[in-house]
């Protein structure tokens, strides 16, 4: 039985290459937490719970995260053995509402522990284990700027990093964001593909119409373009348009993942474990989409290394990974808080082998980037 001695939570605060600009918010830096979990044999596993501009895009924050976890979940790890991941996610379940991201932060952490124990890769410990050693990865060009992105992409294209290109656009109107993604995609014709993601920053009037512009200009997908809530909506624009809906927003976790399929209100899901809670949750997101007949997309919410790697185990063992993935946010970063960076290469992610995650913390770097610049965590009396 392996019981909790030690849990420390921590924020930080990375810098980014550029400002990353969405339909509700502009990053100019990315704040992520972190959470240190140490069992009673001395094994230490690691995990990160990240949003995406504060509360501008969902209703969890940095702050919020490390109190729900410091507060409310921390003490429920003193009463369970940390070994069994599955009963210890089910029992934070049942005293913890919603929290998404908290949760999967501290499941990531149960993992990566779990697989330092038995010696294997945390993607072995999900469903059949992994099926692929690589990704794809595509880019976000999210500078607004037609001939600073085209540039950008032209570069990624280079040094084959990438070659599948999403727009963030939303915020100006229809006919400039469609000329935005049309210049783009002429640029680059057949060598990248080139997909939108609006963030819900359309009403479905707008929709109808960017979306059949959109796809006379080449686009390859549309993510979340109405509000979340809007499944109804989502299927009319689903049945009225050739270019396929991909579903972000409104897919928090398996209960969603069904109401979407049932409604056939999307043909593509893009995953996010932070979104759904959580590995486990998110490894059957992708279940009800293969049962269903709809695409997967590994999605991100821009989480650093720790957070990326733990989406990269979950998404080696789909048995479909029909439009790639997104997992580029450490490239997103100018610094790292890891010993070694994930590997990059040929356009894809190369998923780490190594047990558990597969990454681990440069102590020095966290230590200078940590909000609260000292060590402060839970050490149980006579651990």
């Amino acid at each position: 039985m392996a019981l909790l001695a030690k849990i420390d939570t921590f924020i930080i605060d990375l810098p980014t290459i550029r400002p990353h600009v969405l339909a509700m918010a502009t990053m100019h830096r990315q704040s992520m937490v972190l959470v240190r979990i140490t069992d009673s044999d001395g094994i230490e596993g690691i995990g990160e719970g990240t949003t995406i501009g504060g509360l501008s895009y969902g209703d969890e924050s940095p702050e919020g995260i490390k109190l729900a976890i410091d507060t409310y979940i921390a003490p429920l790890l003193e009463q369970v053995d940390l070994s069994r991941v599955g009963s210890v996610m089910a029992t934070i379940g049942k005293y913890v509402v919603s929290n998404h991201i908290a949760k999967c932060a501290v499941e990531s952490a149960l993992l990566d522990i779990a697989g330092k124990r038995l010696g294997v890769p945390a993607s072995e410990l999900i469903a059949g284990g992994r099926r692929r050693d690589s990704m794809p990865v595509a880019w976000t060009l999210a500078s607004g700027e037609t001939g600073t992105d085209i540039a950008e992409a032209e570069a990624m294209l280079e040094a084959r990093r990438h070659n599948i290109f999403k727009l963030k656009i939303g915020k100006r109107p229809v006919a400039a964001d469609v000329a935005h993604v049309g210049a783009i995609k002429a640029a680059l014709g057949d060598r990248a593909s080139v997909r939108v993601d609006v963030n819900q920053g359309w009403d479905e009037v707008q929709a109808d119409r960017g979306m059949a512009m959109l796809a006379d200009v080449g686009c390859d997908l549309v993510e979340q373009p109405i509000a979340r809530h809007a499944v109804a909506a989502m299927a009319r624009l689903s049945a009225r348009h050739a270019i396929p809906i991909m579903a972000d927003e409104a897919l928090h976790g398996p209960i969603d993942a069904f109401a979407i399929a049932a409604n056939a209100g999307a043909r593509i899901y893009a995953i996010k474990i932070a979104q759904s809670g959580g590995v486990f949750p998110a490894h059957a997101v992708g279940m009800i989409a293969d049962a269903a007949g709809i695409g997967l997309y590994g999605g991100t919410m821009l989480e650093g290394t720790v957070g990326t790697a733990a989406s990269a185990h979950l998404f080696a063992t789909f048995a479909q990974l029909q439009w790639g993935t997104e997992l580029f946010g450490p490239l997103l970063l100018t610094e790292d808080v890891v010993t070694e960076p994930l590997t990059y290469a040929d356009f894809e992610l190369r998923v780490p082998t190594s047990p558990g995650l597969g990454v681990a913390f440069d102590e020095d770097k966290l230590a200078h980037f940590r909000r609260d610049r000292t060590t402060s965590h839970h050490t149980l009396q006579g651990a």
